[in-house]
């Protein structure tokens, strides 16, 4: 496996004993895979503008999954989306589709921020305006790609062990995944703005305060999304 797909290794490696352990976190990871792979398949077929970028981007993204992930189950404190999503993954018997959402609203919602602006910190000021335009079309380029796969969560993910998204399959056909689809990129639309919020901020302080704001939000989305039905 080249270099560029380690990050699949480590998912994989993940994945075989949550598995075996009947662990929920592999809910999330599993789809979390899945759009990994489809993306790294897209960069080595020529789908980005600049694949070195996004594939720095990716494996950046990851790492603040891996980390979270290592503090949790090390007894350390991750952020607080982190240690939520874990907290209410093993404590809560919740559906499926509720696991992948919290899991998809921490790692977009808040760790996406942060990782775009780690990224354009070093770069933003010096691009030109042609060159951010880029930035941010590559960025897009990733909501076709989940919506692509889509149907794959749903139907490898999702369905086979939850009657009722089976059922919202047959029922409503493709609508069920437009609207994830389209769930998805509207949370990135607004990740992309954030992060660039935080770029023009000027001073640390600023930040951590926008970044508590960003916190809350997504802490206050995870509690709906948990919520029984």
């Amino acid at each position: 496996m080249s270099k560029q797909f380690k990050v699949i290794e480590r998912m994989d490696f993940l994945l075989e004993g949550w598995q075996k352990s009947n662990d929920s976190r592999q809910v999330f990871l599993s789809c979390y895979r899945l759009m990994t792979f489809n993306m790294l398949k897209a960069i080595n077929q020529g789908g980005f503008h600049d694949p070195d970028w996004i594939t720095q981007l990716l494996h950046r993204f990851a790492d603040y999954y891996f980390d979270a992930l290592y503090c949790y189950d090390c007894g350390e404190k991750p952020s607080k989306v982190w240690q939520e999503v874990h907290q209410f993954t093993s404590e809560k018997d919740l559906r499926n589709v509720q696991y992948l959402l919290m899991g998809v609203n921490a790692h977009i919602n808040y760790d996406l921020v942060l990782t775009l602006y780690d990224m354009l910190l070093e770069e933003w000021w010096q691009l030109s305006k042609k060159e951010q335009i880029l930035r941010y079309q590559d960025h897009c380029k990733v909501n076709e790609i989940i919506a692509a796969s889509i149907d794959q969560v749903q139907d490898e993910l999702l369905s086979p062990s939850d009657p009722v998204m089976s059922w919202i399959d047959n029922a409503f056909g493709r609508v069920d995944e437009y609207l994830l689809s389209k769930l998805i990129t509207n949370w990135r639309q607004e990740v992309w703005d954030q992060a660039c919020v935080l770029l023009g901020t000027s001073t640390d302080e600023k930040r951590e305060v926008l970044r508590l704001k960003l916190e809350n939000s997504v802490l206050k989305r995870n509690k709906l999304i948990a919520l029984d039905f």
